[in-house]
């Protein structure tokens, strides 16, 4: 065996090889943008012609030589060894099959060694045929967790979007969720989907933003830039969602047009206008006004409205009534998204102490029958679509019964099933599966507060108002600060050590709450429907110990008794 140097064109192909089938044109284009850029890494192997020839047969290598001659080289490096009884059949096929692709972790590690030599991106996807976002992505593996990366390097790797949402967390964060994610044993796949969605963070971006520098500093605002973002727009974000949105609306505040509206928009993203005020879609007239809002994305948007005409009364009573709908609805204490995450806190620590919490057999008892009550339970007497809820049930109650189809069971049997079942029923999350006021008197009733997470978090903290956060600073040494970016800060630092349940999470419902439903509900019952508005608000009010009561839910609950 001897390394030489031989004309590429002069070499022959081998018949008998292994790899028959034509390459893709793409894998080909690879190989030769290679060959351009650093030349031939692995000689091809030949070996003399059979019965005395003077010329040479390629043993391994037929694509090599091909693209070389593509290239234009006059000369390559070639291996020499011993002509094979078998015209080089085995080693051409050992040749093949032992070989394994690098696998995209180290592709991404031998990406940045030629980085740290002083080759570019750009170099790098023309000697590679590789596009440049491609390189991009791989260089994004710089940001994972190396537990992470060693999963990845057997093959299991996340998507694009994934990635980058995991690479687009720090490391502690990455730890943490990489904790609970990681595949147990025996389970070769990971749900990067799950990684990704628990790193993933809103983000809001500068090109979205009305405000300037000057809100954005009052606010905490700090823009990060997006290094993977095609560079023709502005690709700074912050995660900072409550910043965001907060110095949005005091930029709509301070540009609102003379008897314009500051007003929101409903589930569906759409603006929601002044009572009976008619959309304006053409050029405003004269006496039409301005409303502004912030869609779902955060951005500034606004549109025209058109008033009725007054009713002749006084015109200082027409001013009055049309200058009230100027006044802006105050921020509330807890944003959607922390309501949101409440119910999920608040479901989660339910059905934990429904699993664990000692609970009397009376009560377990009462909790079924307050279970049959929730919102989001449907008793049927006919054929029903909802199979998969029959079949949850089902799977607790065969447990009852025996093979003769009679009820055979012990105490700690009904008890297992009796939990299991309201655990599948019960919930308290913000959502169609809500179960309304009974998961709350459930909670409350087997001490569910217990099992409630600590929300000294920043997740959660952002999601409380400037007033609600402050008011979490009671019976705590933190004062205060000017910017509620700060305060926010100081809170999460503070609770690190200790415990912190927001008083909206805590399950026990008030008693006004418990009076309307216990009055809805009575209604309900009557036998002969026979309940007076004025009996029902005369029940509420001896419930609450208050005069006035909701009477739109009064009426609501009369329709159903009367019908």
């Amino acid at each position: 065996m001897h390394l030489m140097k031989l004309d590429p064109r002069a070499l022959k192909e081998n018949s008998d090889r292994s790899r028959q089938t034509k390459s893709t044109p793409q894998a080909d284009a690879l190989l030769l943008a290679t060959i351009k850029a650093v030349g031939l890494v692995q000689p091809p192997v030949i070996a003399p012609e059979p019965d005395g020839g003077n010329g040479y047969i390629i043993d391994s290598g037929h694509r090599r030589v091909k693209q070389a001659i593509a290239a234009g080289l006059e000369e390559i490096d070639v291996l020499v060894v011993d002509a094979a009884n078998d015209n080089g059949a085995m080693r051409s096929m050992v040749e093949n099959i032992a070989r394994e692709p690098l696998n995209p972790v180290d592709q991404w590690r031998a990406i940045e060694r030629l980085v740290a030599l002083g080759w570019t991106e750009e170099a790098i996807g023309v000697a590679l045929a590789l596009p440049v976002r491609q390189i991009r992505k791989l260089r994004l593996l710089a940001n994972v967790l190396p537990a992470m990366l060693d999963h990845m390097a057997k093959g299991d790797m996340p998507s694009e979007q994934q990635l980058r949402a995991i690479a687009a967390a720090n490391l502690d964060e990455q730890r943490e969720v990489w904790k609970a994610q990681k595949p147990k044993k025996g389970d070769p796949q990971v749900s990067w989907w799950s990684v990704a969605n628990a790193l993933s963070k809103k983000r809001m971006y500068a090109r979205d933003a009305s405000f300037g520098d000057d809100l954005a500093q009052a606010y905490g605002i700090s823009w990060v830039e997006d290094l993977f973002a095609p560079a023709d727009e502005d690709s700074r974000y912050t995660t900072n969602v409550e910043g965001f949105l907060g110095a949005q609306q005091e930029w709509m505040t301070i540009h609102l047009p003379k008897r314009g509206v500051i007003t929101d928009v409903n589930n569906w993203g759409q603006v929601v206008l002044p009572p009976k005020a008619e959309r304006v879609h053409g050029k405003p007239g004269k006496g039409d006004r301005t409303a502004m809002y912030l869609d779902r994305e955060g951005k500034v948007q606004s549109v025209n409205f058109r008033l009725p005409e007054p009713k002749s009364k006084g015109a200082d009573d027409a001013d009055d009534g049309v200058d009230a709908i100027v006044m802006p609805k105050p921020r509330p204490d807890v944003t959607r998204k922390g309501v949101e995450m409440i119910g999920d806190l608040r479901n989660d620590a339910l059905h934990e102490a429904l699993a664990r919490a000692p609970i009397e057999d009376d009560t377990l008892m009462a909790l079924l029958v307050l279970a049959l009550a929730g919102r989001n339970i449907s008793v049927q007497s006919g054929a029903s679509d909802d199979v998969y809820g029959f079949a949850r049930m089902e799977r607790h109650a065969v447990q009852l019964v025996d093979g003769d189809g009679k009820l055979s069971f012990d105490r700690d049997t009904l008890r297992v099933a009796a939990r299991s079942a309201l655990i599948d029923v019960l919930s308290a999350r913000e959502n169609r599966t809500n179960s309304g006021i009974v998961a709350c008197l459930a909670g409350d009733a087997i001490g569910a507060d217990g099992f409630l997470p600590s929300m000294g978090t920043e997740e959660f903290l952002s999601c409380l108002s400037r007033l609600a956060l402050e008011r979490s600073c009671k019976d705590t040494p933190v004062l205060p600060r000017a910017r509620v970016k700060d305060t926010r800060a100081a809170l999460v630092e503070h609770f690190k050590g200790q415990r912190f349940v927001h008083p909206a999470a805590a399950f026990a419902p008030n008693a006004a709450e418990v009076a309307t439903w216990r009055s809805k509900s009575a209604l309900v019952a009557d036998e002969d429907a026979d309940v007076t508005v004025g009996e029902a608000e005369d029940r509420a009010s001896d419930a609450t110990g208050l005069d006035e009561v909701d009477l739109d839910s009064i009426d609501e609950a009369y329709r159903v008794a009367a019908e």
